[in-house]
């Protein structure tokens, strides 16, 4: 399967004040196939976008989910446990919302029938903005308490978010430490304060008492209410900040907490007696207990789950997609279809990409784009369960979506437009290399795929199958020596700011422009519209300037991404999260309970 990555700069405010964001299209992602939850009206591939809530909308609790009852325990079968989950470590859909469990932050996305919309978490609302959006200003909740029952405070808030320049922090987002700095990147930004245990206080977060957090930038911010949702904004106590010990048992302020964390075997959750719902108009708290099971082969969990052997009945899984090997099955026995849960995969999308410091001819680059057959290799991933045909850099799950195809081409590709293209390059081409990870037999045959229609145009596409590990270095390290690769990824939030800013910037490392995208006009706009500190007009512009960008073809747009997972026959109110992807854990309940 293509790589899943964030851009360094995941996996989504168009208002300095709480305004309902409106965009052209239908966006986001659907619910769960036969599921409904709290979203009975959302189906699966159905893409929202999101509004901003207003202060009464973030009072608690919770929308109920139809149906819906306490007790039983829930399993959640992984194949693999979560690499981080000190929450300035956690960059990643499924880790964010799997984390809402035992975090809070200061502001999050509620669903109400399948629509994302952000309210205030932590806070009273998504913030206030002043001086054109250089202060932004939160103000706490009453009674929310630690797992111990000690109250949040807002200068626990400020030590989370300042934790996030200190060294080992680099794998979490660059937000905060960029932004209230002024810095054009963290290793910048880290020079001028280096964390509360080397620098002490950092003067751009005031906290005048334990309820008020304010935050001073530099530069105009207009989606900090957005940024806030993310993990890093999570609140942490110095007392229990065990370093490395953070990251496998971190302290609880949500509904649970974690009792056992086995690491690569099991994590236990069970309630947390100090969450008062009433403080809380995200989350629910339904099952007595979650356990989460890693080691086991996703074929083998499904099989389980869809047969009710073991503890199918009660499992889901939040990592694992349906085997390919069982889609035939599930399609010809409406019981198992019923246990699938299928939706967009938020703002994700799926593209071939193309390194433009190596492939330097635009016609060359739009012969590839001509060549790449999609629906032959949409298949070999899954067909319509992989996701829709894309022809734009942005998801429609990207509030201000415009939808566009500057260079129309069937499905199946154009072996003679192609050749129209090589026929103009000034450079020839006979050859290019494609690399990819080797993390199931769909990669092979994807590769294939792709070999035998360079083929038909003369080109001969030589290609590498690499261990994960290995691939994500070198695709993402200065020395890439591939020409092209698939890779699957999201903006951080459903704007657009995080999209062309931190991916197409010519001075940015491979790590956040791995196809070395370079085009001083776009620099310039760049430039320009980051200091504009109106959220609508920037978006906007930024939507625009997605056009120009694509007129050079330094990727070719493949899926709009879709995510098809599977629960038991007992699990209710199993849906997929429009921002974040996956089954809401926090909605979930055992029927039988």
């Amino acid at each position: 399967m293509p790589t899943i990555t964030l851009r360094t700069a995941a996996v989504p405010a168009l208002a300095t004040t709480a305004a309902l964001l409106l965009c052209s299209c239908s966006a986001g992602a659907g619910t769960g196939a036969g599921q409904g939850g709290n979203s009975p009206a959302a189906k699966s591939g159905q893409r929202l976008t999101t509004t901003l809530g207003t202060a009464k909308d973030s009072q608690g609790p919770a929308p109920e989910v139809p149906g819906a009852r306490k007790g039983g325990t829930v399993t959640v079968a992984n194949q693999a446990d979560f690499p981080h989950l000190d929450p300035q470590k956690i960059y990643a859909g499924e880790r964010y919302s799997t984390s809402l469990l035992w975090g809070r932050q200061l502001t999050q996305y509620q669903i109400v029938d399948g629509r994302p919309r952000l309210v205030g978490d932590l806070a009273t609302d998504t913030g206030t903005s002043s001086d054109g959006g250089r202060t932004w200003t939160y103000r706490l909740k009453d009674g929310i308490a630690w797992e111990d029952g000690k109250p949040v405070t807002a200068q626990q808030v400020k030590y989370g978010i300042e934790r996030t320049f200190a060294p080992g922090f680099e794998i979490g987002p660059v937000y905060w430490p960029q932004w209230l700095t002024g810095s054009k990147d963290r290793t910048e930004a880290v020079k001028k304060y280096g964390g509360p245990k080397k620098s002490g206080d950092l003067k751009a977060i005031e906290t005048p008492d334990d309820k008020t957090i304010v935050f001073h930038f530099p530069e105009p911010q207009s989606d900090v209410p957005y940024m806030a949702s993310q993990s890093s904004s999570s609140p942490v106590r110095e007392d229990k900040d065990t370093g490395t010990g953070y990251d496998v048992k971190p302290f609880a302020t949500g509904p649970y907490r974690i009792v056992e964390h086995k690491q690569n075997q099991s994590l236990t959750l069970e309630r947390n007696p100090h969450w008062k719902p009433e403080t809380d108009s995200i989350r629910h708290a339904y099952p007595d207990r979650f356990r989460f099971t890693f080691g086991k082969e996703a074929l083998n969990t499904a099989q389980e789950v869809f047969n009710s052997q073991g503890s199918g009945a009660t499992t889901l899984t939040t990592k694992d997609t349906l085997p390919p090997e069982l889609i035939s099955t599930v399609e010809r026995d409406p019981a198992k279809r019923q246990l699938v849960v299928a939706g967009s995969q938020g703002a994700y999308t799926s593209d071939l990409y193309i390194r433009n410091d190596r492939v330097t001819d635009p016609e060359v680059r739009k012969a590839v784009h001509y060549l790449f057959p999609r629906e032959q290799a949409r298949q070999v991933l899954g067909g319509r369960y992989a996701g829709d045909i894309a022809t734009t850099l942005s998801s429609p799950a990207v509030v201000g979506w415009k939808k566009y195809d500057l260079y129309p081409v069937a499905p199946t590709g154009d072996i003679a437009k192609a050749k129209e293209h090589l026929a103009r390059a000034k450079t020839k081409v006979t050859k290019l290399t494609y690399a990819y990870p080797t993390e199931s037999p769909q990669d092979d045959q994807v590769a294939q795929v792709l070999v035998d229609a360079f083929a038909k145009a003369g080109i001969e596409l030589v290609v590498k199958g690499l261990q994960p590990a290995a691939f994500y270095d070198m695709v993402f390290g200065a020395d890439n020596p591939y020409d092209l690769f698939l890779s699957t990824n999201s903006v951080d939030w459903p704007t657009p700011s995080t999209l062309l800013p931190l991916g197409y910037e010519s001075h940015l490392d491979a790590v956040s422009n791995p196809i070395h995208y370079g085009n001083p006009r776009v620099d310039g706009e760049l430039a320009r519209i980051a200091k504009i500190g109106d959220a609508q007009q920037k978006a906007e512009e930024l939507i625009s300037l997605e056009e120009t960008v694509m007129k050079d073809v330094p990727v070719v747009p493949f899926l709009y991404k879709s995510v098809t997972q599977f629960r038991g026959r007992d699990i209710g109110g199993a849906a997929v999260h429009p921002i974040y992807g996956v089954p809401a854990l926090a909605d979930v309940y055992v029927k039988n309970s």
